[in-house]
């Protein structure tokens, strides 16, 4: 897992290969994007594309620090910040806590934890580019 995030921090890949087609990703909370997303490419569509479109392309988000990573079988945890500077100029911050889990070494079911009031000032303050 921490080979995952060090290559996503470094550019040279993306979370998302870790993820299965099948599978579900649940967004816990209020924030604009809490919900359950069926499969990859409904959380692919319709939070991680828009999401990235608006930072800007020199710096995009990124983890900036693991703070944790606990396993229990096929169950993963990491606990972990991102940070990305925005394409109006801010930089936009978060906590985030995933329980991730595996089957034949793929993301199957995810639960996520965050700062919603950050992901929603985000989501409505910076409008995605193309």
């Amino acid at each position: 897992m921490s080979d995952a995030f060090a290559a996503w921090r470094e550019g040279r890949s993306h979370v998302s290969s870790l993820f299965a087609d099948d599978m579900r990703w649940e967004v816990t909370g209020r924030s604009k994007s809490a919900k359950v997303y069926p499969n990859k490419q409904a959380f692919v569509d319709e939070v991680l594309v828009p999401f990235a479109a608006r930072f800007a392309p020199e710096a995009p988000f990124r983890p900036v620090a693991i703070r944790g990573i606990y396993a229990d079988g096929d169950t993963v945890v990491v606990v972990w910040d991102g940070e990305g500077t925005t394409r109006i100029g801010s930089t936009y911050r978060n906590t985030y806590s995933w329980f991730l889990t595996f089957r034949d070494g793929l993301v199957v079911d995810a639960l996520a934890f965050f700062d919603s009031i950050a992901f929603d000032e985000l989501w409505d303050g910076v409008a995605p580019g193309e």
